[in-house]
């Protein structure tokens, strides 16, 4: 039996439709994956970081500990100097996942009299590691620079971080990173973008939207995980030694836990060298732009929010309505998921639509096919 307060908390979710239940494994056409690029399945990315395993002489299962006991293994050094190269960057340092990145430096990094300033809509994680920290935070209307500005210019001069997205989780769009920096520079805060939904999708050979706007030097930390377009596990924290040193010393999900074993970091090797040689970002970025006509073609574009990224959201108030369109659509083949409140705010409930490069046109004109039946 539960405790009572349990309970009416999950008979509260029942009462909402709005109970989360864990999934089974399906054979419908994916529109709900993070797996923009198909490499979670990528053969060739499980067979290169085999032989990269086995040309290190590497026969591990598990890394024995954290990074600062016995889980330090020398791939670490290998893979870290490669995405920092990659990615232009003084520094790399891998965590766990981007959960841990995200908790592990907005809990441990702004300080005690500091500000942090995030957008409304940022991911939980952030949220959750904000909550951890000690600083003060405030958060500012969604990609609403202006309102940013004016905060700013009201702040005390003290240590301040702004926090974003390159690309939300959500409804899939973007801020002004160019303008959001220069606001930066203006007022000496320190700029933090999660990249989780960029990398992969956008710039030279996927290499997200701060490098392909040249805005490295412009951000003081770059957060990105390798769950979504790299198709493998882990993240990396972008930014100057002297921030890693600090990191390692005092982030508690770094320290704190269990080190990645060798095979994921292999991956995570394989995946970036297919990814430099791949086509599939073209592909991708074909059938984002085929999903967009689409849209049109069947006189969605009063329900979906405007979109050139791999995530495409069409809001549909009321937890019910956007499950029953869901399992209709799921029903003919198609996995695209609801999202309800409280995930999102209610009244915005909605289908998220993730596009990949293995969509074919005809499984993204069928799709859409149906959801304007289904609305109308």
């Amino acid at each position: 039996m539960l405790p009572k307060k349990l309970q009416q908390k999950l008979d509260e979710r029942k009462a909402n439709n709005a109970l989360r239940i864990l999934g089974i494994h399906h054979n419908l056409v994916d529109f709900s994956s993070n797996d923009y690029l198909g490499f979670s399945k990528s053969e060739s990315i499980f067979n290169e970081a085999h032989k990269f395993l086995i040309g290190h002489n590497i026969k591990q299962n598990g890394a024995t500990g954290s990074r600062l006991l016995s889980g330090n293994h020398p791939l670490f050094t290998i893979v870290e100097s490669m995405l920092a190269n990659f990615h232009k960057s003084e520094s790399a340092l891998i965590f766990n996942s981007g959960y841990d990145a995200n908790v592990g430096f907005f809990s441990s990094v702004p300080q005690r009299g500091d500000i942090i300033l995030y957008d409304e809509y940022i991911h939980a994680s952030i949220r959750d590691g904000i909550s951890m920290s000690n600083a003060k935070a405030y958060k500012f209307k969604h990609n609403d620079l202006e309102s940013l500005d004016e905060m700013l210019i009201r702040m005390p001069h003290e240590t301040v971080y702004i926090v974003t997205e390159a690309v939300f989780s959500m409804d899939g769009d973007s801020p002004d990173l160019k303008d959001l920096s220069n606001i930066s520079k203006k007022h000496n805060a320190y700029l933090v973008i999660d990249e989780a939904h960029a990398v992969g999708v956008f710039g030279k050979n996927g290499s997200g939207l701060i490098q392909d706007l040249n805005l490295e030097h412009a951000v003081f930390a770059r957060i990105i995980t390798f769950g979504k377009a790299l198709g493998c596990h882990g993240a990396v924290i972008l930014g100057s030694e002297k921030l890693k040193e600090y990191l390692v010393n005092y982030s508690r999900s770094f320290i704190y836990t269990t080190a990645l074993p060798a095979h994921s970091l292999a991956t995570i090797n394989s995946a970036y060298h297919e990814m430099i040689d791949t086509k599939r970002i073209e592909v991708l970025h074909n059938n984002i732009r085929f999903f967009n006509t689409e849209i049109t073609k069947n006189k969605l574009e009063n329900i979906f929010i405007k979109s050139n990224s791999a995530i495409h959201c069409c809001i549909i108030s009321g937890n019910i309505n956007v499950k029953s369109i869901a399992n209709k659509l799921q029903e003919k083949g198609f996995d695209v998921k609801p999202i309800i409140s409280p995930t999102v705010p209610k009244g915005s409930e909605r289908l998220r639509f993730c596009l990949h490069s293995y969509n074919s046109t005809e499984e993204i004109s069928n799709v859409l096919k149906l959801l304007a039946t289904f609305v109308k």
